[in-house]
Formats: C-alpha cells, structure tokens, sequence
C-alpha cells in the first residue's frame, strides 16, 4: 500500500511564522513537523510515499527530504495549486495511487502509536468489502469543535461531520484514514462548500450511507500541530518520548540548583511565578515516570 502526505495550505493561524515558510517545516520538538507523519508511514512499513504542497514550499520539501533514500523510501512531489481542500488535495494522488488503496495522513499530524497490524489487518479486508476506515481519538466536546467527528455503532461508523457546532460525539477523525482505489470516484461526486473547498469529511459521509466505513479508536496520544496552542502540546509530547535519561535528569538537576522558592522579600507576582514554575516540574517528572517506568 503507498502512502499520501497532504502539506499544502496557507498555515493563516501560525502567522507571522508561516510568513516565509509552510507550516509543515516548523519545529515540533526537535524535527521538522513533516518528519512526524512521514516517519508513522515508514514505521507502518509503508514505502511508496507522496508528498502533496503548494507550488510556493514544495522544493522547500524536497531540499529537505530529497529522494527519500535517506529515509530507506521512495518519495515522490506534487504541486496543488491553490487550496481547495483536502478532498481536491487527495485526488492529486490518483495516477500515484495506480488503482490501489492509499493511506492518506496530514502533514501536521503526530501520532504515538505503530499503525502497522491495523493498516494490514484492513488491507486484507478491504479486498473481501472495500470501504474506508478512519482514526478515530476521544476527546472534549469543546475541543470536537474543532474537528470532524463521528458516531459509532459495532464496527461501523454510522455519522460524521465537520467542525461541529453541537458536537454529537466526542470522537474526533484525526488525520489518519485509509481508503480504497474508489476514493478517487467518490471525490469526482463533491460539490464545493460553502468555504469553497472539496472536503474529506463529504468523502467519507458516501462511505458511511453505503455502510463500509470503518474505525479504530487510538489509545496513544494524537494531536495536531495546526495552531500555536497544538503545536505546543505536539512539542511537549514529541519531547516526552524523544528525550533521553540523561538530558532529562540534566535539565531537572539544573532546575534544582538555580531555581529559587518563594520568599517573604518576593511579590505577589513573582510567588505565584515561582510556584507555578514548581507545579510545572512536578508535572514534567510525575508523566516522565509514568512513561518510562510505567507506575
């Protein structure tokens, strides 16, 4: 199965960062963010792999990524132009896709878990049923706001809908899916919305009416690095399972020995300052431990 990487769009809410620059190159942590997707395809053990941007960054990624020979795939480039949606983003993908399912991931997506079994797993079904399956992850009702969800019933998705007013389930679609070689038909059927764009979650909606949209749902974390806020939290995740035991305990140790508790000399201000640089510490050690050594 061959892999589609969708990195296009303008990134308007990480300006002025993304002035000079897509907001897939942005750091998350210590890699550039489209190393994140691309690496859960490769340890997916997927090696046929297209990158999709716009016509300003898109030799920004191959100077970046090249062949892919570093990375032991074959990567291939392709220009969208314009930003009409990820549905429109995908189709460019069809003569690549050579009538075979595809896997398609957003460029600013971060996952922890390895997708290998389950991308085999439904492979080998949707040769007995065809359909799609999407990746689905718990999540706050406010936050279902800012995504696509959707409803399950047994081993089906039975509803979904994009950016949710009143959110009808708290299972949000990240930017995982799989799709059988009829994605390509079913995006050709699209009408544009009222943003003007082709959009993924109308793809799906034909798959769940003919009853072959399929789920999991992940246990690991998943978080989008799409806006300052998330790109943080990417950040601090991709920090807690990257960083290594010595560094770690070097910079706690550090902490230490230059941090200052509160006194009666201090201000209101600087006492809540001091405090709240403490809970953040305490916070930092309690999930590395809970990580690492799994109490």
């Amino acid at each position: 199965m061959k892999g589609v990487i969708l990195a296009g769009g303008t990134g308007s809410r990480l300006m002025p960062c993304t002035k000079v620059t897509n907001k897939h190159l942005l750091p998350v942590y210590n890699k550039p963010m489209i190393y994140y997707p691309l690496f859960t395809l490769i340890d997916a053990g997927i090696k046929d792999i297209m990158i999709i941007s716009g016509r300003e960054h898109v030799g920004d990624f191959t100077n970046l990524l090249g062949s892919g020979a570093d990375f032991g795939v074959n990567l291939t480039y392709k220009v969208q132009e314009g930003s009409g949606g990820i549905a429109e983003a995908l189709a460019l993908a069809e003569d690549f896709a050579n009538k075979e399912p595809i896997v398609e991931i957003l460029g600013d997506n971060i996952f922890e878990e390895n997708f290998s079994q389950q991308i085999k797993d439904f492979e080998n079904k949707m040769k007995e049923t065809g359909g799609c399956k999407l990746f689905l992850k718990e999540v706050g009702l406010k936050a279902a706001k800012r995504f696509g969800i959707a409803v399950i019933e047994g081993s089906k998705v039975i509803y979904v809908e994009e950016k949710p007013e009143n959110p009808k389930s708290n299972l949000a679609s990240t930017g995982l899916c799989i799709f059988d070689s009829k994605i390509f038909d079913v995006i050709r059927t699209l009408k544009r919305s009222a943003r003007g764009e082709l959009e993924i979650t109308d793809a799906i909606d034909v798959y769940v009416k003919s009853g072959k949209c399929y789920y999991d749902i992940l246990k690991g974390f998943w978080s989008d690095a799409g806006t300052f806020e998330s790109l943080n939290r990417a950040s601090n995740l991709a920090k807690g399972r990257e960083i290594t035991e010595e560094s770690f305990w070097s910079d706690t140790d550090d902490f230490s020995e230059t941090f200052k508790f509160p006194s009666k000399s201090d201000n209101k201000q600087a006492i809540i300052e001091k405090l709240s640089q403490i809970t953040k510490k305490q916070s930092e050690v309690l999930d590395y431990l809970i990580k690492k050594d799994n109490i």
